[in-house]
């Protein structure tokens, strides 16, 4: 038995709902002991915080990076799917997220990836099948199946979709949901599937009708997806059935703040403090059954310190007793990471991006600023050299989708207010399958940026009319093997780079990435042709 430790300060109680003076006593990790105390401290110790639902991949950064920046926001652990990098690489990529997270200081609970490829209408550079799932469950301990985003398969009995349900059901694991706008009788057949969390709520009805019928809704706050405001007034309202998540999150917000930023908001709004933790501890943790402290006698003793009830602002992190940060030492090192990617792109030239004027008036996607669901219009196009162009009047810009897992011609639409003045955006993150994504004003720009992440087997680049700037993403063509003030460094700089030739969303890459994401509606594109995620299934480019 080690010396034992003593931590003196405000205890937040989550469960007798009192905030008290202190002593814990702390022996091989765990909690021995929690006396009240007659010293008085400033500082208040609370259990570590839980994203409920993130994809670390989504942060450029692997998990050692990641653990690094999100102990010192005070979170201790992460409930993580898999699933970008799976998309990838297969079970390969799920092995190199479990074996780099555990060299990271956090506590990483990763899901089996459940929809590899997502959809049958886009090419991945992988597969997952329910025998897979069961590997992952059997042999590596993994706590839930992942987000189900396939809920057509779900209503319309998918055999594929079903034998991994099944799977999860017989290892008595949780699982995940994805369902957008999900309502009346699918969601009801969705629900009775055994899916009973969803993180896609982006009104407060649908909200509500997801939790009546029994789901947990994990309110999202990402750095392109934003759902706090419309529903955080669920917290109180129903305050065992919601949790708080990031979903995608961005080096360079990451760098500013994780979920303790949400608690602060939380605050403010006049949210009950005890059931604002919860969302953030005692509820994830129960429902996954993570091995995650609480501060209770026994626990682990995974805890933080803050300097007070409203800043939340960290001063120390505990994970199992050991002190991962403290704002004294800050930040530790990480070491080297190792590189695993699948890039078979070849590089492209002008002509392939041009789209014959079958008709002028076109399908156009039509973005909105911080979420992930679109729009879509009808617009007519001027023709060039016998091809259809973007018009910056209008605000339509030619938008591709390229395989980057073997040689195929490149899928073309238009979509509305990216606002590009010249020069275009280019990415190797593209939801879900990773295939490279561009948007511009001109074939060449777009043909050049492409090329750039081609050149460098992934990464995120902007053409601002003159020179292309980039992020090098050499891990699965979606991470950077650099720590995150470096990427987050980057990152503002090809941000700041979009802003100047006109784009005026407020994560332009992170908004560019989900616009190939089919299971998400109204209208978005694969590199198979444009896609109606209302219908779910190809639309023609026409009128």
């Amino acid at each position: 038995m080690n010396s034992p430790q003593k931590h003196h300060g405000k205890l937040v109680d989550l469960f007798s709902e009192e905030i008290y003076d202190a002593e814990i006593t702390v022996i091989d990790g765990k909690i021995f002991s929690i006396q009240k105390s007659s010293t008085t401290t400033g500082s208040y110790i609370l259990p570590g915080l839980v994203d409920s639902h993130v994809h670390i991949e989504s942060s450029m950064l692997t998990p050692q990076h990641f653990s690094r920046i999100a102990v010192s926001h005070g979170t201790v652990a992460a409930v993580s799917d898999p699933h970008e990098i799976a998309n990838v690489l297969g079970l390969d990529g799920v092995q190199y997220m479990i074996e780099n997270a555990s060299g990271a200081e956090m506590k990483f609970f990763f899901g089996a990836p459940s929809c590899v490829p997502a959809t049958s209408f886009e090419s991945s550079g992988a597969q997952i099948s329910a025998d897979d799932i069961r590997y992952l469950f059997e042999k590596k301990n993994l706590k839930f199946l992942s987000e189900m985003m396939n809920y057509p398969g779900v209503i319309h009995n998918n055999p594929e979709v079903w034998e991994k349900i099944m799977v999860a059901k017989k290892y008595n694991r949780k699982i995940d949901g994805h369902a957008p706008g999900l309502s009346g009788a699918n969601l009801d057949k969705y629900v009775q599937a055994g899916i009973d969390t969803d993180h896609e709520c982006s009104g407060i009805q649908e909200a509500l009708e997801k939790i009546e019928k029994g789901m947990i809704v994990q309110i999202r706050e990402g750095s392109a997806a934003k759902n706090f405001e419309a529903l955080w007034t669920l917290i109180d309202k129903f305050p065992n059935k919601v949790f708080l998540c990031s979903d995608d999150l961005h080096p360079d917000d990451l760098l500013d703040g994780h979920i303790n930023k949400l608690l602060k908001r939380g605050v403010v709004k006049g949210i009950n403090l005890f059931n604002l933790l919860r969302a953030v501890t005692v509820n994830p943790v129960r429902h996954y059954n993570l091995p995650v402290g609480l501060l209770r006698v026994g626990d682990s003793a995974d805890f933080i310190r803050v300097d007070d009830l409203i800043s939340f602002r960290v001063s120390e992190t505990y994970i199992g007793g050991n002190i991962v940060f403290d704002k004294v030492r800050g930040l530790k090192e990480v070491s080297e990471q190792k590189i695993v990617n699948k890039f078979m792109a070849n590089r492209i030239i002008n002509n392939t991006l041009i789209v014959p004027p079958t008709s002028k008036r076109v399908k156009v996607i039509s973005v909105e600023d911080g979420e992930l669901i679109t729009g879509s219009f009808v617009a007519s196009l001027e023709v060039s050299g016998n091809d259809l162009v973007s018009d910056v009047s209008q605000d339509v810009l030619k938008l591709v989708v390229l395989n980057r897992y073997e040689q195929e011609a490149p899928s073309i639409a238009f979509i509305k207010n990216f606002s590009l003045k010249k020069g275009a955006l280019a990415s190797s993150i593209s939801h879900d399958s990773h295939n490279i994504i561009a948007v511009g004003v001109s074939n060449t720009e777009i043909a050049e940026c492409i090329n750039w992440v081609i050149d460098n087997k992934g990464g995120v680049a902007v053409h601002d009319g003159s020179e292309i700037t980039g992020i090098p993403l050499p891990i699965a063509g979606i991470i950077s093997d650099e720590k995150a003030e470096v990427v987050a460094r980057q990152y503002k700089k090809i941000n700041n780079l979009a802003a100047g030739i006109g784009c005026h969303l407020k994560a332009p890459f992170m908004t560019l990435s989900f616009m190939a994401l089919l299971v998400i509606p109204e209208l978005k594109l694969s590199n198979k042709g444009l896609f109606d995620g209302s219908k779910f299934c190809f639309t023609s480019l026409y009128e």
